[in-house]
């Protein structure tokens, strides 16, 4: 039992402590950033008693998604590209629609 324990903590060493850099930190800020967009989406939620989609969901998708797509291309991970990538085009699309709504409504009011 020893033994599993000193690979695991070798292996968590290796993974979380010696290739710790400005990369990894970045990924860390960029998923930190993506899943804020979860919070902020249910808390307003729970204000409204619905499920709701604010701005910010899609404003936090599009920053975290951003530095997770640079974070991608640096670690050069392909499926990580494309999934980051093409959820970019949806997160820009959905502001858009936003965008657009709202200059509709200003028309209109």
């Amino acid at each position: 039992m020893a033994d599993l324990f000193a690979n695991l903590w070798l292996w968590f060493h290796k993974v979380f402590v010696a290739q710790f850099d400005g990369w990894i930190l970045l990924g860390f800020v960029a998923q930190a950033a993506f899943t804020m967009r979860f919070l902020i989406q249910w808390i307003a939620s729970e204000r409204a008693g619905r499920s709701v989609v604010p701005v910010m969901f899609w404003i936090f998708s599009v920053v975290g998604g951003f530095l997770l797509f640079i974070y991608a291309l640096e670690r050069q991970d392909p499926v990580f590209i494309a999934g980051q990538g093409l959820g970019l085009i949806i997160y820009f699309r959905n502001l858009w629609l936003i965008a657009n709504e709202r200059k509709a409504m200003t028309k209109v009011g």
